[in-house]
């Protein structure tokens, strides 16, 4: 029996779960254009996730030679490895461009060339003539540019009169007998009370779920809640087995470095100094994309050519670059091997490892943001009431590998169509049909079971023994064997929910409570992600199944969708990828050999 909660009633026209980049990019469109908005965030706006993003913005504005989004597009189906929708991928790289010139006059302190244009770096996989040559794409504000992004967003979203419930945890969604969504539920950490927002469309930036691996990139903050939420909800997620594992986190420690250090010229050696990506990748070396360069240190690695003591990792070198840019376009990267490797990068090189970066899968939307629920002779058809956007979402512009750079561009480019779809479709101030309570019920007794939890198990130690599986069972190589052992032991773990343990009863700033919601969010996705990997035979971008060394388009070229019950069950179905185009400017590129 739950305890009796009393419950604070909100009603929007329009609720947003997250701010980040995404989250704020669509909270000032849609108040921009009259809708009452609110956003609900778990940490303050410039705590997102976003303000660790380094490298840049993609966008072919050809300020440092020519470019053209097409390129652009081609670059991005190919990164994708041929599992992106095209349609999708048309739409982001076509409106990238007025995009980039919007931040800009919204005030993002872009860095300049000598005649006062945005600076732009080479990344990986982008290229110039459909694979030709190397495309200066990556917008960058040194090496800060999601702390400049997020802030002009909040900025934004501040001047356009959005209101923030900040420090309040999404419980879940309210969803109405017919499928609709109706708002969401959600805990208010400074004072303990509970609220409920009522929506005419909630939308879901909740970013990414890298914190079910033992070593990421990602924040303390990254469960992927609302993923959680919509599997709780009985929708899919997609493309859960595509994991991305950046080539150059910190080693010991996972701290990015970004891409944009190889942008700017430095390269990767082995334990003998050799420069071994011209082994793997002979055209785009150290810069192809990041699968590959994953994959390539980590056979370095297996061979026994990694460096240090036990031969376990990899050196980046910069120490070759002029000073003057490593301070001027890097300034960050170097404070952070200072502080996190000891390391000063004028004079020698940073110890690396791949590390869990970045979730391609995630909540099945079109391209306007609105969610995806495959139904039988219609896999596109659309959630009422539901959006989501950013890396909580599955658009699908990355498919299973996203190049560096199109993460910033996702958020801002979705975001925005998020709120342009909000405003065809909400009617300002309109009444909210009234629902059942069933789900603030399930919400409120899901949050007074962990509240109430006295088992013998920590939290710490099942979210340990859940990151162990993944990181050990579902990592940058892939086995049917070891993906089967992987499964077994995300049953065991599931098992022992019943048995954690919270130590602190109260609602009032319960960091036990926080971390006992987030690691059931984690779970419900770790068992997405290594059931999707076990049943997807085949390689392809960030899945490489040594099993079935191939990419297989005649078996394989389908989106994974995955429900998880409330006993961590999988169903697994498939949706068809988009080879289609939205506009007769480009056409459908068609699958070929991905290399570089």
């Amino acid at each position: 029996m739950a305890t009796a909660y009393q419950i604070i009633d909100h009603s929007y026209d329009v609720v947003v779960v997250g701010a980040g980049g995404a989250g704020l990019r669509a909270t000032f469109g849609m108040a921009e254009k009259g809708l009452k908005t609110a956003c609900l965030t778990k940490v303050f706006p410039t705590r997102s996730h976003t303000v660790a993003a380094q490298g840049g913005i993609s966008a072919a504005l050809g300020n440092m030679g020519e470019d053209d989004w097409r390129w652009h597009m081609y670059d991005t189906v190919k990164g994708s490895d041929w599992l992106g929708d095209q349609d999708a991928i048309e739409y982001m790289c076509r409106e990238a461009i007025p995009a980039i010139i919007e931040l800009e006059h919204y005030g993002v302190p872009f860095s300049r060339t000598p005649e006062g244009k945005i600076y732009q770096r080479a990344f990986g996989g982008m290229t110039t003539r459909f694979g030709e040559g190397r495309a200066y794409r990556t917008c960058a504000a040194a090496d800060r540019t999601g702390h400049a992004l997020l802030h002009t967003l909040y900025q934004q979203a501040l001047k356009h009169d959005a209101e923030f419930f900040v420090e309040y945890f999404a419980l879940d969604l309210i969803m109405d007998d017919d499928g609709t969504c109706r708002g969401v539920i959600a805990w208010n950490l400074d004072d303990g009370t509970i609220h409920r927002f009522r929506a005419h469309q909630v939308v879901l930036a909740t970013g990414g779920y890298g914190r079910t691996y033992f070593s990421c990139t990602s924040a303390h903050t990254c469960t992927g809640d609302g993923n959680a939420m919509v599997l709780r909800a009985g929708l899919p997620l997609q493309d859960m087995e595509f994991v991305q594992f950046h080539p150059t986190g910190i080693y010991g420690a996972g701290c990015l470095i970004t891409e944009g250090v190889r942008g700017e010229g430095g390269y990767l050696t082995n334990a003998t100094g050799e420069r071994f990506m011209e082994r793997y990748a002979p055209s785009a070396k150290d810069l192809a994309s990041r699968d590959v360069v994953s994959r390539s240190m980590t056979v370095e690695i297996r061979e026994g050519r990694g460096v240090g003591a036990h031969k376990d990792h990899i050196h980046l070198h910069l120490e070759h670059l002029d000073p003057a840019v490593i301070h001027e376009r890097l300034p960050g990267i170097a404070e952070t091997a200072k502080v996190f490797s000891g390391v000063d990068v004028t004079r020698e090189p940073i110890p690396v490892l791949p590390t869990v970066h970045y979730n391609m899968g995630g909540i099945p939307t079109n391209f306007r943001g609105e969610v995806l629920r495959p139904t039988p002779g219609n896999p596109d058809t659309v959630v009422p009431g539901l959006m989501a956007i950013g890396e909580a979402a599955c658009v699908s512009v990355h498919g299973a590998n996203r190049l560096g750079s199109n993460s910033l561009l996702d958020l801002v480019v979705f975001g925005r169509a998020a709120a342009i779809r909000a405003a065809e479709l909400v009617q300002k101030n309109s009444s909210h049909k009234a629902v059942s309570s069933h789900s603030t019920d399930m919400a409120l007794e899901r949050l007074d079971r962990l509240r109430q939890a006295k088992g013998p198990i920590r939290v710490s130690e099942l979210r340990l023994e859940m990151q162990r599986a993944m990181q050990n069972n579902c990592a940058v190589f892939r086995t049917g064997d070891v993906l089967a052992e992987g499964v077994t032991l995300m049953q065991k773990a599931w098992a022992k929910r019943p048995d954690v343990g919270v130590s602190d009863r109260t609602l009032v700033w319960n960091s036990d409570l926080v971390e006992a919601l987030e690691l059931d969010n984690l779970m419900y996705q770790a068992v997405a992600t290594i059931n999707s990997a076990a049943n997807r035979t085949e390689s392809r971008g960030a899945h490489a199944r040594e099993d079935f060394p191939q990419r297989d388009d005649v078996n394989w070229m389908k989106h994974t969708a995955v429900w998880v019950s409330d006993k961590g069950e999988t169903t697994i179905d498939y949706r068809p990828v988009h080879l289609t185009t939205l506009t007769d400017e480009v056409s459908v590129f068609p699958p070929k050999a991905r290399v570089y």
